[in-house]
């Protein structure tokens, strides 16, 4: 995308094509605008259109552009914290509600995915959360606990199990979610913008906001060639805003996150490593994720950007880590390579905000952008359009504030994970 091939890398390769779209060009008047075209971006224009509003989306880039089309492609439900850490940090009320509405997102994924027939190589397997150690088996026993005290379809898997569903010895045991799976992240976007698009949104791609202003109770957005008048603003750029909503970047401090794609395994390999095709991430703070694409090739990836020496760094360590996980790959050979930026609060939670009157979004997903991104995009919809008010919302209503250190802290991540993989693979 852009000519540069490690932007969306395996993803943009294998993407059924978007649909067609052009730049915003002349004033229009609608409902709703809304500003981004990633997951909750599509996710709320689709869900609006579907109710008739009249609705336009305006994406800077290309639909995906962002965390959307870079990612690993684990539908997980939930966020990264333990689920009781939810109500300690937002409280009983918001707390439970959210843990309430992200464990059932990966469910609404799936029913998109089928009630407009997306192209996305949707597996519906499950995922494994790979226990490193006895201190990452006793992690995620923690985790399966707590979520199986909520009715959440989890289970621990003994370290004989987990080697037979993953290809290795390298783990204890591992926590199965089958609420949860996999799939062709950009493809999803691109189905979400078609089926949009078929629903009766308006869809700009190439058109990033330049100003916004206030005038007899509307909003009007104006891009470079072109406006929009509307009643209400979805923000939906998330951790890769810039314009008048920048400070929702700049409240999320940016975790570098890269993927190598193997080329297509061999029948025989195939039948070794995940022959469930669940997607897998370990207990390490430094992580790994892995899972399979439709074609049979093994998705690696891990914390670190593919720039400048970390380009050659975290290719060596990723061919010495799956030499040691699956030695019966035989030579690593990759098909593509691509890195993102993770957007990360400093509580590792997501916000909901209030940028003025009627203009409003959802933000900081910490990785974990496709199931909440959908389901916030659905629930943002409900809220515009007088289901949900705002004391109803899954999250309180906050102040978007610049996260200190944040400069200090992308170096030292983006510097520590190199510095982590040249010391080598520890499996």
């Amino acid at each position: 995308m852009y000519n540069d091939p490690r932007s969306h890398g395996l993803w943009e390769m294998t993407a059924p094509p978007p649909p067609e779209t052009s730049p915003l060009q002349g004033n229009v008047t609608v409902d709703v605008v809304i500003v981004g075209g990633g997951y909750t971006g599509l996710s709320a224009a689709l869900h609006l259109a579907e109710r008739g509003t009249r609705v336009i989306l305006l994406e800077a880039k290309q639909f995906g552009f962002g965390g959307a089309g870079r990612n690993v492609g684990l539908i997980n439900g939930g966020m990264w914290t333990m689920p009781k850490e939810l109500p300690a940090v937002l409280g009983p009320v918001y707390g439970e509600r959210l843990l309430d509405l992200l464990g059932g997102a990966p469910l609404v994924v799936r029913e998109l995915i089928q009630k407009y027939a997306i192209d996305c190589q949707l597996q519906t397997h499950g995922t494994l959360h790979c226990a490193v150690g006895k201190s990452g088996l006793e992690e995620i026993e923690e985790r399966c606990r707590q979520w199986s005290a909520r009715g959440a379809p989890v289970k621990i898997l003994d370290a004989e199990e987990t080697a037979r569903r993953v290809g290795t010895r390298a783990y204890a045991g591992a926590l199965h979610d089958s609420r949860a799976g996999t799939l062709q992240p950009l493809a999803y976007a691109r189905g979400l913008a078609r089926a949009a698009q078929n629903a009766g949104a308006q869809l700009h791609t190439e058109s990033p906001v330049l100003s916004t202003e206030r005038q007899a109770g509307n909003w009007i957005v104006k891009t470079a060639k072109g406006s929009v008048t509307a009643q209400w603003i979805i923000v939906a750029s998330e951790a890769y805003s810039t314009g008048p909503w920048e400070v929702v970047r700049q409240e999320q401090v940016y975790l570098p996150y890269f993927n190598f794609a193997t080329k297509p395994l061999n029948k025989a390999v195939l039948n070794t490593i995940l022959p469930g095709k669940e997607g897998c991430w370990d207990t390490r703070e430094i992580l790994s994720s892995f899972r399979l694409d439709k074609e049979g090739r093994l998705v690696f990836g891990s914390v670190g950007a593919l720039r400048n020496t970390g380009l050659a760094v975290h290719r060596a360590w990723a061919i010495r880590s799956l030499q040691k996980l699956f030695p019966q790959i035989g030579k690593v050979e990759f098909d593509a390579e691509w890195y993102g930026k993770i957007g990360m609060t400093d509580n590792a939670l997501p916000r909901f905000h209030k940028f003025a009157p009627n203009v409003v979004g959802f933000s900081g997903y910490n990785g974990r952008g496709i199931a909440p991104g959908t389901i916030f995009g659905k629930t943002i919809a409900n809220h515009v359009s007088g289901d949900i008010t705002e004391d109803d919302m899954p999250l309180p209503l906050t102040e978007a504030k610049e996260q200190k250190l944040r400069s200090i802290k992308e170096l030292y991540y983006e510097a520590g994970a190199q510095i982590a993989h040249i010391a080598g693979a520890r499996f």
